[in-house]
C-alpha cells in the first residue's frame, strides 16, 4: 500500500512537471519541423549550377546530359577566353578536354572561383567515363547492347531461416536491430538517471529522513523505480499514437505518390529500368513477413527488464552521492559501462548474430536487453530466448536486492564521502 503511495507521488509529479509536456509533445514536432525545415533549406540552397565544358577530343560534345542541380553547356572558345569568362561569374566552372587517348587513363582539369562540390564531379565521370567505355567497344566490334546484357547482375540471393525456411532479408534486419537498440540504449540510460537524480535531490533536500520514518528504504526505492518506469511508459505511448496519428493522414498521399512513382517504374521496365521497382517490391515482401507483433512485445519486455535492473543500481548510485558531483560520475561511470559495451557489442552482433559472443551477450543480464534485441530479427533459437528472459528476471531481482542494501544505509549518510570499500561491507552485512 504504501509502495503504491510512492508510486503515485512519483508518476503525477513528473507527469504534471512543464519539462515533461514539452519533451513529451513538443519533442516530436520539433523533430518533424526540423527535419522539414532541413530539407527546405537543402533544397532551396542548391542552386543550379552551370558547366561549361571545352571539349577538343570531340569525344562527348551534345552527349553529357543536364540533370536537375547541374547545368552542362558546350563552348568552342578558346581555353584562355573561357577563362576570363569564369572569372567574371558567367558560370560555376569551366571543364577542359583535351585530345585524349580513349585506351588509357585521362585526367581532366575542371576550374572554378570556388569549390564547386562533389555532384558536378560525380556526373561529369560517370557520363563521361559510360560514353568512352561505349566507344571502345565500337572500336573493338563489340554489340553494345549484349555487352550490357553480359554485364546485368544475374544472380540475387532470398535467405530463408530455419526448418520452417522463413523469408528473411539481412539488411532489413539489420536496421530493426540498429533502431531497437539505440532506443533500449536511450531509454535504460535516460530513465535510469532520472532515477538517480530523483534520489539525489531527496537526499541532498533531507526529504528521505522524513519519507523513511513512514516507510521502509526498500518500499521507497521501488516506488521511485516503478513510478519512474511507468512515466516512461506513458511518454513512449504517447509517442506511438501520435507517430500512428501522423502515420493514419499522411498515409493516403504517400500511397497515393508511391503509385505514380510505380507507374513510372513500369514505364520504365520496359526500356530495362526495372530496378529500383523490383528493389521496392523486395522490401515490401520483406517488410510484410516480419512478426512484428513478436518483436514489439520483446522489445516492451527487455525495455522493462533492462529499466528495472539497471534503475535499481541508479537509485543505489543516487544514495551514495551527497553533493559532490565528482562521485556521482565516479559511479555512474561503472554502471554505465556495460549499457555502453552492449550498443558497441550490437554491432558485432549484427554482421555474426549468431556468434559465440553474440549468444553470451544475449544472455548475460547486464547486456542482454540491448543484444538479445538486436538479433531477434534475425531469428534466435527458444532455448536462448526463454534463457535470456530467465536470466534478465534472476538478473533483475539480485540486483535489486544488492541496490537495496547500498540504499538503506547510504540514503541517510550525509557529509561523508563513501568508499567502494564501505559500499563493499553494506553488500555483504548480514541482517
Amino acid at each position: 500500500m504504501k509502495t503504491g503511495i510512492i508510486i503515485k507521488r512519483e508518476y503525477l509529479t513528473r507527469v504534471k512537471k512543464r519539462s515533461f509536456i514539452i519533451t513529451t509533445l513538443l519533442l516530436p514536432l520539433l523533430f518533424i519541423a526540423f527535419s522539414a525545415l532541413t530539407t527546405y533549406l537543402t533544397m532551396k540552397s542548391s542552386k543550379v549550377k552551370t558547366v561549361t565544358i571545352l571539349d577538343e577530343s570531340q569525344y562527348f560534345i551534345n552527349h553529357i546530359k543536364s540533370t536537375k542541380n547541374v547545368s552542362f553547356e558546350f563552348s568552342h572558345k578558346n581555353l584562355d577566353s573561357l577563362k576570363r569568362e569564369l572569372k567574371d561569374g558567367a558560370f560555376d566552372a569551366l571543364v577542359y578536354v583535351p585530345a585524349i587517348d580513349i585506351n588509357k587513363k585521362e585526367t581532366l582539369t575542371i576550374f572554378s572561383n570556388e569549390q564547386p562540390g562533389t555532384e558536378v564531379e560525380s556526373e561529369l565521370k560517370e557520363q563521361m567515363n559510360d560514353l568512352l567505355i561505349n566507344e571502345r567497344l565500337k572500336t573493338a566490334g563489340i554489340d553494345q547492347e549484349k555487352y550490357k546484357a553480359a554485364n546485368e547482375a544475374t544472380i540475387s540471393f532470398e535467405n530463408k531461416v530455419g526448418q520452417e525456411e522463413k523469408k528473411s532479408n539481412s539488411a532489413i534486419a539489420s536496421g530493426i536491430s540498429t533502431v531497437s537498440g539505440f532506443l533500449l540504449y536511450f531509454f535504460m540510460l535516460l530513465y535510469g538517471m532520472s532515477v538517480m537524480r530523483s534520489v539525489m535531490e531527496e537526499k541532498t533536500n533531507r526529504i528521505a529522513e522524513i519519507i523513511i520514518s513512514s516507510v521502509k528504504p526498500f518500499q521507497l526505492m521501488m516506488g521511485k523505480i516503478v513510478g519512474v518506469a511507468l512515466v516512461g511508459l506513458t511518454q513512449v505511448l504517447i509517442w506511438v499514437v501520435f507517430l500512428g496519428a501522423i502515420f493514419f493522414i499522411f498515409s493516403p498521399m504517400m500511397t497515393a505518390k508511391m503509385n505514380i512513382s510505380e507507374a513510372a517504374q513500369i514505364a520504365q521496365s520496359a526500356q530495362g529500368g526495372n530496378t529500383k521497382l523490383e528493389m521496392f517490391k523486395m522490401i515490401s515482401s520483406s517488410l510484410g513477413s516480419i512478426n512484428w507483433l513478436s518483436i514489439v512485445a520483446w522489445f516492451l519486455f527487455y525495455f522493462l527488464g533492462g529499466y528495472f535492473l539497471y534503475a535499481a543500481l541508479f537509485a543505489a548510485v543516487g544514495s551514495l552521492v551527497n553533493e559532490d558531483q565528482q562521485d556521482a560520475q565516479q559511479f555512474t561511470t561503472i554502471i554505465t559501462l556495460p549499457i555502453i559495451f552492449s550498443f558497441f557489442l550490437m554491432t558485432a552482433v549484427i554482421r555474426d548474430p549468431n556468434s559465440g559472443m553474440a549468444v553470451f551477450g544475449s544472455i548475460f543480464p547486464l547486456t542482454s536487453p540491448i543484444v538479445m534485441m538486436a538479433r531477434i530479427p534475425f531469428g534466435v533459437p527458444a532455448w536462448q530466448l526463454i534463457a535470456s528472459a530467465v536470466c534478465l528476471v534472476v538478473g533483475f531481482i539480485l540486483t535489486t536486492k544488492l541496490a537495496g542494501k547500498i540504499y538503506r544505509t547510504g540514503i541517510l549518510m550525509y557529509g561523508k564521502k563513501i568508499t567502494m570499500k564501505e559500499v563493499g561491507k553494506w553488500i555483504f552485512r548480514k541482517g
